[in-house]
């Protein structure tokens, strides 16, 4: 099933779940539309041009709560996943905490770029982790 936008249900699980005071990061599995998908724009371009903008509006939000994007690049194939799941980008974004996550896509800053992510994306995960200190 595509999702691209968590449930409030499941975003106040995880985020309880989640200690609060170590570094929380973020593993975005991204596939994008070929043409992005704005609700309230007339604006065409790819979904990979409308991720590349949300990422762009996006970076001060992120700089904002003490956030820092760790790794981004383009995923060239799952050696162990279901034969019909692809991803076009990973990215890793590391934030000081869960909280810091939560302030920044509560801000109304962020929630005036969002719409460009969610134009953008056919699919997505975005997964939590902790160090486990192994």
């Amino acid at each position: 099933m595509a999702t691209t936008d968590p449930s409030q249900e499941e975003l106040r699980r995880v985020l309880q779940e989640t200690p609060k005071n170590q570094p929380v990061v973020m593993l975005n599995l991204l596939r994008f539309r070929d043409r992005a998908d704005y609700q309230d724009e007339s604006a065409t371009c790819s979904g990979r041009d409308a991720y590349e903008r949300y990422m762009k509006e996006a970076a001060e939000c992120v700089r904002s709560v003490g956030a820092e994007v760790v790794w981004s690049g383009r995923s060239v194939g799952a050696l162990i996943a279901p034969p019909d799941e692809s991803w076009d980008q990973v990215l890793l974004v590391r934030y000081p905490s869960v909280n810091a996550f939560l302030k920044m896509i509560e801000s109304p800053e962020y929630k005036g770029v969002v719409k460009h992510r969610t134009a953008a994306l056919e699919d997505s995960r975005l997964v939590a982790n902790v160090e486990d200190g192994v």
